[in-house]
């Protein structure tokens, strides 16, 4: 196979093993015995791309359809984007080398607000138009999918298609339809018409958007006879039996996650009023053990990896984790095999799993406490006491653990000085629990506390998708008070305080909850050279600054109004399960410090049960 990029070209750029492909387990097919081909995008650079696990699902889901032939690309980094323009190189993809204009469907993920300017580099150097209504047919098929899809409006002139939901559902409809579409003289726009008629499928040409004097939404509407006037999101019911990737491609570099992923749930149980994927991802549904079990086994085969990791929103909520530990703790004493457990629940990290786990791998520990008190943990839903911290913590340190991650947010609803100052007085108390746990000479050294705190952005689908964000100076204020007050603090050497770009996280929070007239910001933005938005060595505000000026655009508008509730949301169109009346009493009960029980205490009515499934079921079954 003859590679795109000339020597002369890989061997003055940094990393050239992200643009070669050839890697193992990488889907081979014979181009000419396929009908659709599809260039399946993560906009962003090929180290953080091939970490997510989402690509990985859809990768193989596609190349088991022998009419079908899925292929990777990912963002070319600044160096080589340079070269790209400059030699006039189409962007292309790795298990062919073919430029991505040439394929029938180029598939992006739209995982995060700040990879918007990327989806437009990814877009340009294909050769395929910008804006979706530029496009003909013969031009390739621009699908987006992924969480941001719950409000796809800001980048919604540049998608012919948004797929809204879990991919494993509609797709293969949705190539049967294209297939028809290619080989008849069925016009582009009438592919999007009918597309529009599958479960999930959004074609954003077939909207208008009114809005009212005020700049807020009046109306979002169909345009044509048959479009449905609510896109529904998809939730896969099977989720035990949906296919999973057995032999996931193995990374050429060193990537984020270079370890073998292991999905054991998908939702959470819990209800946080900040979290956008608890909310979306509902019902719960988990994976049957047994079946994780033989996961585990063929994919560290078919990998080589030494490590496995468990994903999931919240593990510590899978009913069988025990047993699942269990036997990979045999695997490890038998077969040296490490295993990665994402964040837990400090109320559910029983001093039976930390028995069980401690000596695997004594790197930190992270518990997501969120807030400084507990009066603000009550109003994000946190469901987590003081008490259950400590705890942790305690058991944590008597297991060995020397290094514990706290993450926080700054400018939550209702959030106080005192609020701001309890991070460092948590962290405090929790560097004491070491020292009053942990003679002298069972101490490894130091213990360290590394407590960070990242801006609090609001996202559609949650209870507080009607509050409002605070200005990033006044972010930087609070985060500096809590500096001080770490810095103050009597056991400061075991206390370290980070905190988040906040520039970055205001434009996320623009981006968030915007509506379609963000489109002509992003891409103004990238025509002044805006990419790779997400790494702060790449942003440059100035750039958003100058875009926003000259269209005529308020940022501020997004973020800093606290919406009335009757107020029409640019996504009110999506419909992900869980109801805005559930979404409204959730907010109202978060003025109030309420707690609302999680779906297995007491189920809430969220909405989330249309679907048939998961844990709405469990009691049932």
């Amino acid at each position: 196979m003859k590679l795109a990029l000339p020597d002369r070209i890989l061997m003055n750029i940094e990393k050239p093993a992200r643009y070669i492909g050839q890697e193992v387990n990488m889907a081979v097919k014979d181009i000419n015995s396929v009908d659709v081909r599809v260039a399946m995008c993560f906009p962003d650079v090929y180290e953080i791309g091939m970490s997510y696990l989402g690509l990985q699902i859809l990768y193989d889901l596609f190349n088991r359809y022998e009419d079908c032939y899925c292929e990777r690309v990912f963002s070319p980094w600044p160096d080589l984007d340079k070269v790209m323009r400059e030699e006039n190189i189409k962007l292309f993809t790795l298990e062919t080398q073919t430029p991505v204009c040439d394929m029938d469907w180029l598939g992006i993920t739209i995982q995060y607000e700040m990879c918007y300017t990327n989806i437009l580099q990814v877009i340009d150097l294909s050769g395929i138009p910008l804006l979706a209504k530029d496009r003909k047919k013969g031009d390739a098929i621009v699908i987006g999918g992924g969480p941001c899809t719950v409000n796809p409006e800001p980048v919604a002139d540049f998608f012919d298609i948004i797929y809204v939901g879990e991919g494993e559902v509609s797709y293969r409809n949705l190539l049967d339809l294209y297939k028809q579409y290619k080989n008849s003289d069925m016009t582009r726009e009438d592919f999007l018409h009918e597309a529009s008629k599958l479960p999930g499928i959004y074609s954003p040409s077939l909207y208008d958007v009114d809005y009212n004097e005020d700049g807020t939404v009046r109306e979002i509407r169909p345009l044509r006879e048959g479009v449905p006037e609510k896109i529904v999101w998809q939730d896969v019911l099977d989720f035990e039996n949906a296919p999973y990737p057995m032999k996931p491609v193995i990374p050429y570099l060193k990537v984020t996650q270079d370890r073998v992923g292991l999905e054991i749930m998908r939702g959470c149980i819990r209800g946080c009023r900040f979290c956008q994927a608890g909310m979306i991802y509902r019902p719960t549904r988990q994976k049957n053990v047994d079946m994780l079990k033989k996961y585990a086994k063929e994919m560290l085969k078919n990998t080589g990896y030494e490590e496995i990791n468990l994903s999931s929103l919240s593990s510590s909520d899978y009913d069988k984790l025990d047993e699942l530990l269990t036997f990979l703790i045999e695997m490890r004493d038998n077969d040296h095999v490490n295993v990665s457990l994402p964040s837990l629940r400090v109320d559910a990290f029983s001093l039976d799993v930390m028995s069980k786990v401690q000596d695997i791998k004594k790197s930190s520990l992270t518990f997501a406490c969120e807030a400084g008190t507990q009066r603000l943990r009550n109003v994000i839903n946190k469901g987590l006491t003081e008490e259950y911290i400590m705890e942790g913590c305690r058991q944590a340190f008597v297991g060995g653990w020397d290094k514990v991650k706290l993450y926080f947010m700054l400018g939550l609803p209702t959030e106080t000085e005192e609020d701001m100052l309890g991070i460092a007085e948590l962290s405090q108390r929790i560097s004491e629990c070491f020292f009053d746990n942990v003679p002298k000479e069972q101490r490894n050294g130091r213990v360290m506390i590394t407590a960070s705190a990242s801006y609090f952005v609001p996202k559609p689908f949650t209870p507080f998708q009607w509050a409002s964000m605070i200005r990033p100076e006044e972010f930087t204020r609070r985060a500096h008070a809590v500096k001080d007050a770490c810095n103050s603090m009597r056991n400061k050497k075991s206390i370290r305080f980070i905190y988040h770009d906040a520039d970055i996280s205001i434009l996320e929070g623009v981006f968030a909850r915007g509506d379609r007239r963000l489109s002509k910001v992003i891409l103004r933005a990238y025509e002044k050279g805006a990419i790779y938005d997400a790494w702060s060595e790449f942003f440059k505000p100035a750039i958003y600054d100058e875009a926003f000026a000259e269209c005529g655009i308020d940022p501020y508008f997004y973020t800093e109004r606290t919406r009335p509730e009757d107020e029409v949301f640019p996504w009110d169109h999506i419909d992900v399960g869980v109801t805005r009346s559930f979404l409204l009493n959730e907010w109202r009960l978060s003025q109030q410090e309420k707690v609302t029980p999680n779906c297995r205490e007491k189920c809430s009515g969220c909405g989330a049960a249309k679907y048939g499934g998961g844990v709405c079921y469990e009691a049932k079954n």
